[in-house]
């Protein structure tokens, strides 16, 4: 029997099995208050403290639905090219879960309010892959657990557990792919990718913050493998709660490579669900999972069912943005892209990124230049998306600015947006504390030059006989000097003015 920690090698999977995916996306909406009372809406703030006795649960206590979020559910579905029910209903789903305070899920089971959808997905080397939607449901949050005195953060080893009720009744939209069979060794990329492309959308409609980071956009990952001669799918297992693309991408070839090694071994996947360990890249087992015979479905009896008139969805459907796919390609017409220049824009996530630099004084070069090179390698090193580095848009044209009015040098600048990046204030307050401004005074620059000139008289002689290319030991040891704040440009004309 092979142990459920060991993984086969990824190549060996794919020649033995094919991956099934199932995706399941939960989307916070930032509506003002709760989905089924009138209580603020707000991320963190003290626990306990944005509750009323609806949303705990407590007896006698009647829901009412929040409209914007009906609303807001709507246009997910038009943008997913899902179909709007006529009429659908809530239900309650049945299961105990100790931040769960009335011991049930209002959600919608068998009749969602969007439907058979689907969603274009673009990978990392331009293909597109289509995924189909499932559903797109109505449902609340629950509530927090913090586990503590253990190592690890979850109950196991922990002395105690608290309970914050904020998140309880949150107004919630689960979105459920079909399975996604055919994707083979690029099965964590499409996932990825799925990931991203939906966060992508619900930005633009405007109907969360999606931040993966505070669980506004949280992936459940189910997976299973065919074997190659297989008629039916495999055993599934369901990664909870995945909160970074890049996390989701590292799961599903976690849990791809370890199914592997256990069927191989000899042994039976367990359906069950799993958690992600960020710092291993591994999962872990959770809990037995439930099927939907043991929730014990039944309709809501507090909530009127939800009938959206035709009349309503199309005027919804006229209010969908630019989608970002469209956006994308207007982009890419406006400022002469190649294909390949678009594509390292969208797998960086700087579309947007870029264009609201451009917007604020840049040229989509000077922008693309920054978000796609530097500051994606930085993103990379800190393990973070590129919008969660702590810099905007507007600081980074300012950064530009500052460099086309002779103020800094690219050197400097990049000193300036790693002061900025470091919490050090805006670029200007950086450029003062940090002493990084450009050396523009002539007399101090004449100083340099000759200082460095007198000290290679060899190198000097050398430009005084032509070779002009020798100038650049001068121009080095000037912005030695200068610490690096002086035109290089204007430091070699003084170079080859001395010696002439």
């Amino acid at each position: 029997m092979t142990s459920v920690d060991e993984l086969m090698d990824y190549a060996e999977v794919i020649e033995r099995f094919d991956p099934v995916l199932g995706l399941e996306v939960h989307v916070e909406l930032h509506t003002n208050t709760k989905m089924f009372c009138g209580c603020a809406n707000l991320f963190g703030g003290e626990p306990n403290t944005h509750v009323c006795p609806t949303c705990l649960g407590l007896p006698g206590a009647l829901p009412v639905v929040n409209g914007k979020a009906v609303e807001s559910a709507i246009r997910i579905g038009l943008a997913l090219n899902c179909s709007i029910a006529e009429w659908c209903r809530f239900a309650r789903k049945n299961y105990f879960y100790p931040d769960m305070p009335k011991n049930f899920q209002t959600s919608q089971y068998d009749e969602p309010i969007a439907f058979d959808g689907w969603l274009d997905v673009t990978l990392d080397d331009g293909s597109v892959v289509r995924v189909e939607i499932e559903r797109a449901h109505m449902e609340e949050d629950t509530g927090k657990s913090l586990h503590v005195g253990g190592a690890t953060g979850r109950i196991h080893g922990a002395e105690h557990s608290l309970l914050d009720y904020n998140r309880a009744g949150v107004p919630l939209i689960e979105i459920v792919t079909k399975p996604i069979t055919g994707t083979g060794a690029r099965a964590p990329e499409v996932a990825r990718a799925y990931v991203t492309a939906l966060r992508d959308l619900l930005k633009a409609l405007d109907v969360s913050d999606v931040r993966m980071d505070q669980g506004s956009l949280r992936c459940d990952a189910n997976v299973s493998l065919m074997a190659k001669d297989a008629a039916e799918f495999g055993t599934r297992t369901e990664t909870k709660n995945v909160n970074s693309l890049r996390s989701v991408e590292r799961a599903v070839r976690f849990e791809m490579t370890r199914q592997a090694a256990v069927l191989v071994g000899g042994g039976k996947v367990t359906q069950e669900t799993r958690h992600f360990d960020e710092s291993t890249g591994g999962t872990s087992s959770g809990r037995t999972k439930e099927t939907a015979e043991d929730y014990r479905y039944f309709p809501e009896p507090d909530l009127v069912p939800v009938a959206p008139s035709r009349e309503w969805v199309e005027e919804l459907r006229g209010t969908l943005p630019e989608l970002p796919w469209e956006r994308r390609k207007r982009v890419q017409q406006e400022w002469g892209l190649t294909d390949a220049e678009l594509r390292d824009l969208v797998n960086a996530g700087a579309v947007d990124l870029v264009a609201a630099t451009v917007e604020a004084g840049a040229t989509q070069a000077e922008a693309r230049s920054w978000w796609v090179s530097y500051l994606t390698k930085e993103a990379n090193t800190r393990g973070v998306e590129l919008v969660e580095l702590p810099i905007t848009p507007a600081q980074i044209a300012r950064v530009v600015a500052l460099v086309n009015a002779g103020e800094l040098t690219n050197k400097l600048a990049r000193e300036v947006v790693t002061g900025v990046l470091a919490g050090e204030g805006e670029p200007e307050a950086v450029v003062e504390a940090r002493g990084l401004k450009v050396v523009s005074d002539d007399s101090a620059l004449e100083k340099a030059v000759d200082e460095a000139l007198a000290a290679q008289p060899d190198v000097a002689a050398k430009i005084r006989d032509g070779k002009v290319a020798a100038a650049g030991a001068i121009v080095g040891a000037v912005m030695k000097a200068t610490k690096g704040q002086a035109d290089a440009k204007k430091v070699r004309d003084l170079v080859i003015a001395r010696c002439s």
